[in-house]
């Protein structure tokens, strides 16, 4: 029997680790997630197939047990704490997960073999090339200005930046390092450049609320928007500390001149 290390869900979580830049939280458990109340009353944590903490997400790879009977699985003859056998756990769990994640503000996709390059029994083929290419697409955020946010997040990450809940909610991304902390602007491909670049400076300065030099502010955006940004001159970006960081349209990540 294969172990847990080179299972399928390990290495379609590796892949998950190429795309995002991350290394993901195997078999994590959350204070919030937890299963039915055993005979004492307690209730285990479940957990969940791999979480990136710098992405808020959370990943189920979901093999052919989930979504058809398999009595080698399910054990139908043998009852759970929920009062049901393994097959139907499963589901009532799963469906747990569906609900409880989003509702704590985290994204969660769910990845099953018909996704990938798997064979009849769901079995995955291992071909990285194309795995990695069809994950890439189902990570992917719905706008652009969720891709320039996680292009910018992963970037960070790779920086030595810790990310932290933001001071104000409304703030896209807020990292530390050391005694540095930046306070970030996330905008994506838009028709209104100019208004958008205008409304992103207007945000920041909203937030400007400390004097604390070691605070710095960061407007990140992709490359269609680079113009419309550097209206605002580079002595006055410099003078409220707000570095411009220009999001390609492969996600690499560049500092603008400041």
């Amino acid at each position: 029997m294969g172990t847990r290390d080179d299972s399928d869900e390990a290495y379609v979580v590796g892949l998950c680790n190429q795309v995002l830049g991350e290394t993901g939280l195997t078999q994590h458990k959350f204070d919030w997630l937890l299963g039915d109340p055993g005979t004492g009353g307690r209730r285990a944590k479940l957990p969940v197939d791999a979480y990136w903490p710098g992405h808020q997400l959370v990943v189920e790879y979901r093999e052919l047990q989930h979504d058809q009977p398999m009595p080698h699985f399910d054990k139908p003859d043998k009852l759970t704490v929920s009062g049901v056998h393994r097959g139907k756990q499963r589901a009532l769990y799963d469906a747990r997960r569906d609900t409880e994640i989003p509702a704590q503000g985290l994204r969660l996709v769910v990845i099953r073999p018909a996704d990938l390059d798997a064979d009849s029994r769901g079995r995955l083929r291992r071909n990285q090339e194309a795995d990695l290419a069809a994950l890439k697409k189902i990570l992917a955020r719905d706008s652009d200005e969720d891709r320039v946010t996680d292009a910018f997040r992963s970037w960070l990450l790779a920086e030595g930046w810790t990310l932290v809940d933001p001071t104000d909610r409304w703030t896209d991304l807020e990292a530390v390092r050391g005694d540095e902390r930046l306070i970030c602007e996330a905008k994506g491909s838009t028709s209104e450049k100019g208004i958008d670049a205008d409304i992103a400076y207007g945000q920041l300065l909203r937030r400007m609320t400390s004097e604390d030099p070691q605070i710095r502010y960061a407007l990140v955006v992709p490359s269609s928007s680079v113009k419309a940004v550097e209206r605002v001159p580079v002595h006055v970006r410099r003078l409220l500390r707000i570095g411009v960081y220009e999001v390609t349209d492969d996600d690499m990540v560049l500092r603008l001149p400041a």
